[in-house]
């Protein structure tokens, strides 16, 4: 019998890719973090396609897909990032990826350039995949779809949180105005935007410790 596929979507900071790494060793499966692809191209973009004013040259981005890959590689049951083999896994949870990853992400051509990927990974079963549009575009026929949402404060809280945990320095409102344009960019692309596909189930989990997300997502998941 074929192991289900799992979608799970929702804002940022809401431990979209911390609690689909846990139900998928639970239940075992192959976690993806789509997000972490969008942030790979960004990471590279910044890398090797800046205009002489620092900011992304997207042409020149589009141009360089050829010179892109990425590839996740198990190391100890988790999923780790790889750019041309060079581990980016800490390197694309900056403040500055941060900062540019929703502009690269809306792009119909990264878009796409990323798409038959996550979809031929998803093919066989067995996996759960978290990002902004996957029960929507990239998956739309998964088994089970699902959407977590939170207030603004507390994502800011745990964003804050986890960037410290990183050694990477952060302010505190900074970080909150970040996810409040990121919201905004993701919310209203054209390409993809970020929206609760119509048979996806709702998590509100502003007041739901991680434990409790992820006990409620299984309860809705059958026994494989």
């Amino acid at each position: 019998m074929k192991k289900p596929v799992i979608a799970i979507d929702g804002y940022s900071s809401t431990g979209k890719s911390s609690i689909s790494k846990v139900i998928a060793k639970k239940l075992g499966l192959i976690h993806l973090d789509t997000g972490a692809l969008y942030r790979g191209v960004t990471w590279f973009a910044l890398q090797k396609c800046l205009n002489d004013s620092g900011s992304i040259n997207l042409e020149v981005l589009f141009a360089s897909f050829d010179n892109i890959e990425l590839e996740f590689k198990n190391n100890h049951g988790e999923l780790v990032l790889f750019l041309n083999h060079i581990d980016i896994s800490k390197a694309i949870r900056t403040n500055e990826v941060s900062d540019n990853v929703s502009l690269v992400a809306k792009q119909k051509e990264v878009r796409d350039f990323l798409l038959q990927s996550q979809r031929s990974l998803a093919e066989k079963g067995g996996i759960i995949m978290d990002g902004r549009d996957i029960g929507t575009v990239v998956l739309p026929n998964a088994d089970y779809k699902f959407f977590l949402t939170a207030s603004i404060d507390e994502r800011t809280k745990r964003r804050y949180n986890e960037l410290i945990s990183l050694g990477i320095e952060a302010n505190e409102q900074q970080v909150k105005e970040n996810l409040i344009i990121r919201d905004k960019i993701d919310s209203e692309r054209e390409i993809a935007p970020l929206k609760q596909a119509e048979d996806a189930i709702v998590i509100d989990n502003t007041t739901l410790t991680k434990q409790e997300t992820i006990e409620t997502i299984l309860s809705h998941i059958k026994k494989i």
